[in-house]
């Protein structure tokens, strides 16, 4: 009985692979006009996923739809009525990858309020209100789904002239950490992944200075930045049924960063 058990999961294993791991399934995408958002997208789509793409250009999102035929939607999302409008004018999301975030390079002694709070509006309360909405219509589909929120490797290491961006990456942590937990009851899993420096539009332009970027990589045992289709990998497996029991956690995707 063991080895037809196993045998019909490796068929349905095979089915699933050949028409694509997301068959069926809707991922909703914020920040999909670029960067990391773009390449999980992309990645994502070609796995079957219908995609439903946030993001605030509407000539990124004309693009990726080319490509992907998704579902696009452009909102800036530190407009909290805009954002409850776009969610409610969406498909219904079985999967979320939150990965909108902006980033002021400002001293800690000259970072203002207006950068502060933007910040967090984008970077940590978007995530919130995403998720919250998606979420509530999981649990009235009863759908056991995921949700994975990009963060960074500045949650947790103090990076000069990022005050707004490491508090921001840092309060997306936590918030993680109370949406596995209270989520979790529905089935719903709740993960983080945290990149090192990801050559994303963004970061080329705070790290395109060899004289800033060579330090850096100094500290990376693979000698490289991260791209962002490295970081769409991992968020593609979190949501996978390969992380089925992954819920809570944050993935690191820094090269080893971290490991020195």
């Amino acid at each position: 009985m063991d080895g037809v058990r196993a045998e019909t999961a490796g068929e349905t294993r095979d089915a699933l692979n050949a028409r694509g791991e997301f068959a069926g399934k809707t991922v909703l995408v914020t920040g999909a006009g670029k960067g990391i958002g773009r390449a999980s997208a992309l990645l994502l789509a070609e796995r079957g996923a219908h995609v439903v793409a946030l993001s605030r250009q509407r000539a990124d999102l004309d693009s990726l739809r080319e490509l992907t035929h998704c579902e696009a939607l452009a909102v800036d999302l530190a407009d909290i009525a805009a954002t409850h409008a776009a969610i409610a004018s969406a498909t219904p999301a079985d999967f979320v990858v939150n990965c909108a975030g902006i980033v002021e390079r400002q001293a800690f002694l000259d970072t203002s309020a207006d950068t502060f709070d933007r910040t967090l509006a984008v970077n940590t309360r978007a995530p919130l209100l995403v998720a919250q909405q998606c979420a509530r219509g999981m649990i009235e589909r009863g759908v056991r789904g995921a949700i994975v929120n990009v963060s960074s490797i500045a949650a947790q290491v103090g990076t000069p002239l990022h005050a707004a961006y490491c508090a921001s990456k840092a309060a997306l942590d936590a918030l993680t950490r109370v949406m596995a937990v209270e989520l979790g009851a529905y089935g719903i899993r709740v993960n983080s992944v945290n990149p090192v420096v990801t050559l994303t539009p963004m970061a080329e332009k705070v790290w395109s200075d060899p004289a800033r970027s060579a330090p850096m990589l100094a500290r990376i045992p693979l000698q490289r930045f991260a791209q962002p289709d490295d970081v769409a990998e991992a968020i593609a497996w979190l949501l996978g049924d390969g992380a089925r029991m992954v819920n809570g956690t944050t993935l690191t995707v820094d090269g080893g960063f971290r490991a020195g």
